[in-house]
């Protein structure tokens, strides 16, 4: 062993004293958590869907950190401030905020020595932290923290903590630069708790397993199509701290339908997700020579009480593979927008319908007929198996079955049809939960009526028929399978 001199020795321990109040300095983020602080400058409501003991927190104490001192690394390509700041941290319990934020930032509670050891440096708070009212010990309130721009101190931020079991009210009347939320809020809170950056121009940014699944703030931020919303997703991968061993022990503690949240971090879906293909094996590029010889047809769903959806599919019968390459889906819209985005696209194509098209509306016109009269090329009658029925469970196990041997194909552009189909799961009894798959529902229509499509190139139809024309039937192709002509309304 070398021997050390004592200055080697002194150097050692300042070194060792250093690191252990300069945390921030040696965090090295993965590629993952880069890419999140990145959206920051370009969005201003962001998450990051983890897994458990990904580093979730780690990134939002890192970046806390940063926004509170003004101490950005060298490397820094998010959101900057170059001014004292005004910011909230908040979870779930004051005493899981003590534990996971306060911790992360500050340094384990209740030891006066160990306050700076957190990812803000001990030289940056500037004054006893403020405790926080109630039984909870060593909890703070506040915290004022020195700001430093381009070197210099320019003044101090405070950083108040905040907890869900507070209720909504806590979140009003305040402004602030940003708020940082470590688990999932409510929709209530969530929404209160942004209103109060919005006059500052400011932003928020959530860390959390969702494991609330597909609940109204997860909706809020997966399904968003506001360019200010982002959402990024840490899987086992993307944590490289996180060994086999690791993730087989952290998932020995959960059933195994809170696993796909637990370590991919995607939202929790009861008893588990129906569809499990692997979706690199299953997409296909939009831009494909498509063969006038395949089958073409829609699929819709006509959206009573959700969103109405419709799906342009092909069928090559000669290697029995199913395409859906097209998707359209609007809420709180009319018949004749749907009809038009349709005719729009492949207005020549013949529509397969689901049996709740045959109810009258209060008109007493059937809503089918509706869909006839603005010009689409709907089926004489609702979508049904080649044997008759209708059954979603069947149509399910005709689409898992396709999936598993390569025959049923999705176009790699369709965002809102992958999300749909990550997100169809089961409840704690084994059901369907029917929500969210308006897509979905439309390509089972198609799927059990592909015989009856037609062949063809996919054209436009530019121009919607005339009413009086509309009750014209069209001949289109032949059922593929009996040989039979068959006409389309």
């Amino acid at each position: 062993m070398t021997n050390l001199s004592v200055e080697d020795v002194k150097f050692l321990e300042e070194l060792d004293e250093y690191r252990r109040y300069h945390h921030v300095e040696f965090f090295e983020p993965y590629p993952k958590q880069r890419e999140f602080f990145r959206m920051g400058k370009f969005k201003n409501e962001r998450t990051l869907f983890a897994g458990n003991q990904y580093g979730k927190s780690e990134a939002g104490g890192y970046e806390t950190s940063c926004h509170v001192t003004g101490l950005y690394p060298p490397d820094w390509d998010g959101r900057v401030w170059n001014k004292p700041v005004t910011a909230w941290a908040a979870g779930e319990s004051t005493t899981v905020v003590r534990d996971v934020q306060q911790t992360k930032l500050f340094g384990p509670p209740g030891l006066r020595s160990e306050l700076g050891t957190g990812f803000i440096p001990r030289e940056c708070i500037a004054g006893d932290p403020k405790p926080a009212r109630g039984a909870v010990a060593d909890a703070y309130d506040t915290v004022p923290i020195r700001h430093y721009t381009d070197g210099s101190e320019d003044g101090i931020s405070h950083l108040f903590f905040k907890s869900y079991e507070q209720g909504r009210k806590k979140f009003q009347g305040s402004t602030v630069d940003f708020v940082w939320w470590d688990e999932e809020p409510d929709e209530s809170i969530y929404t209160e708790g942004n209103a109060r950056w919005t006059a500052t121009g400011g932003m928020s940014f959530m860390t959390f397993t969702p494991l609330q699944g597909m609940s109204n703030v997860v909706k809020r931020i997966r399904q968003s199509t506001d360019p200010l919303i982002g959402f990024v997703t840490m899987g086992p991968k993307d944590a490289l701290h996180m060994t086999e061993e690791k993730i087989r022990a952290m998932l020995s503690k959960y059933p195994e339908y809170q696993w796909r949240a637990r370590m991919e971090g995607l939202p929790m879906l009861g008893t588990g997700a129906i569809f499990n293909a692997n979706e690199a094996f299953l997409r296909f590029d939009p831009g494909m020579d498509i063969p006038d010889f395949w089958v073409k047809l829609w699929g819709i769903d006509f959206g009573i009480s959700h969103p109405f959806a419709a799906v342009l599919c092909m069928w090559d019968r000669e290697n029995d593979v199913f395409y859906v390459l097209k998707s359209y889906r609007a809420a709180n819209t009319i018949p004749m927008s749907h009809a038009d985005a349709i005719l729009r696209m492949a207005g020549a194509m013949p529509v397969a319908w689901p049996h709740d098209g045959n109810r009258r509306e209060s008109s007493g016109e059937q809503l089918a007929s509706q869909y006839r009269k603005y010009g689409l090329k709907m089926m004489e009658e609702h979508a049904t198996f080649p044997q008759g029925g209708y059954s979603t469970e069947a149509a399910i196990l005709e689409m898992q079955q396709r999936m598993s041997d390569g025959r049923f194909r999705v176009a790699s552009d369709l965002v809102d049809w992958w999300e749909e189909f990550r997100m169809y799961h089961r409840d704690e009894n084994g059901q369907i939960v029917k929500k969210d798959d308006d897509l979905l529902s439309a390509t089972m229509k198609a799927l059990m009526m592909k015989r009856m499509g037609r062949t063809g190139t996919i054209l436009p139809l530019l121009r919607r028929p005339d009413v009086g024309r509309a009750e014209t039937k069209f001949t289109t192709d032949f059922d593929v399978l009996t040989g039979r002509p068959f006409s389309v309304i």
